[in-house]
């Protein structure tokens, strides 16, 4: 009986650590850095505005590592230990998850 129910709390452990790593950290969010601006959206589509001008996008996520892909340009976006998305420094540097 004891074998039955570690083995069923190992499973559920891991069915809530798969659960949790799957699941999008950025979908729904906004991260700002005037006057630059990404909203992320359902079914890995995000829009990046730079001032009042904003360009459809697409996002895949794997772990802590973010690509976008705005029509032909790619870039690699890093979420942070506090929720903030870091960017190439050239660019955009560091945005601020919006509250």
């Amino acid at each position: 009986m004891k074998t039955k129910s570690l083995f069923a709390g190992v499973a559920i452990g891991l069915l809530c650590i798969t659960l949790t790593a799957c699941g999008s950290k950025v979908k729904g969010n906004t991260y700002e850095s005037f006057p630059i601006s990404i909203a992320f959206q359902s079914s890995g589509k995000a829009v990046f505005a730079s001032g009042p001008v904003g360009t459809d996008c697409t996002y895949d996520e794997s772990g802590s590592k973010v690509t976008l892909t705005c029509g032909p340009q790619t870039m690699e976006l890093t979420l942070d230990s506090d929720g903030n998305l870091n960017g190439p420094p050239e660019s955009i540097g560091k945005l601020i998850k919006k509250k």
